[in-house]
């Protein structure tokens, strides 16, 4: 653990990790074999929750609000998280917690990439559909875009 705190709590110092992206970390520059016991890296997580810097719910929050800031839907950023080793009830908890209106924001972003005016020909109606759907919106949240400009 000696050698694997140092290197965790630097880790921490530039940024937010999941529990599951620390132990990678931990793991890979681990100097013992990596099929031997891991209670090294399980001491310095453990250590590391101790004094709360690392905590999985804190991180979802986090994570939720930067990516939606940057225009990005709730299924691309549950897809994220679940890649990144959280818990699908902490990711639906944080969710709840950080209360964003989807629906609003896939206007915002709509009219962020294609301007105030919502296209009405197929093609550009197509064409923004699959840009929202790739930024991660429901079905519903982009159909409300197209809704509210009828």
């Amino acid at each position: 653990m000696k050698s694997l705190l140092p290197r965790a709590m630097r880790l921490l110092a530039q940024r937010d990790y999941s529990e599951q992206e620390m132990r990678r970390k931990l793991a890979a520059h681990s100097p013992f074999d990596r099929t031997a016991e891991k209670e090294p890296i399980d001491q310095a997580i453990e250590y590391c929750h101790q004094y709360n810097w690392l905590n999985d719910a804190e991180y979802s929050r986090k994570f939720i609000l930067s990516r939606s800031h940057k225009g990005y839907g709730r299924q691309r950023i549950q897809s994220e998280l679940q890649q990144k080793g959280i818990d699908r009830d902490d990711i639906s908890r944080a969710m709840q917690e950080c209360e964003i209106d989807w629906y609003e924001k896939a206007k915002k972003v709509a009219t962020q990439r294609f301007g105030d005016d919502i296209p009405t020909d197929w093609k550009g109606r197509s064409k923004m559909q699959r840009y929202l759907a790739y930024r991660g919106f429901a079905q519903d949240e982009i159909q409300s875009v197209f809704s509210d400009s009828e």
